[in-house]
């Protein structure tokens, strides 16, 4: 099911987000998979749409695709979370 992005306190980076849907679940994490590994949460970027597993996952791909790109804020791709993540400010937006 695809749902609109809403932040409840946006920072300076929310205008930088290109992605408005988001489908939750999201199907999986692609590096996690090419690797064969497993994720605990999957989380989307909101620049770009990558979907990527969580701290908690062994990989974090999610952190690291912010790292590489600096893309800065991420959603929950699980069903029934919609909260958004600014990694630059560290904080929920």
């Amino acid at each position: 099911m695809s749902l609109s992005v809403h932040f409840g306190q946006p920072c300076s980076h929310a205008a930088q987000v290109k992605v408005r849907t988001v489908t939750r679940p999201a199907p999986a994490c692609e590096e996690c998979l090419k690797l064969g590994s497993h994720w605990v949460h999957l989380r989307e970027c909101l620049t770009c749409g990558h979907v990527g597993c969580c701290d908690s996952s062994p990989n974090r791909h999610a952190t690291q695709h912010f790292l590489a790109t600096q893309h800065p804020i991420i959603t929950s791709a699980e069903p029934g979370e919609t909260w958004a993540f600014c990694y630059v400010d560290q904080r929920i937006v």
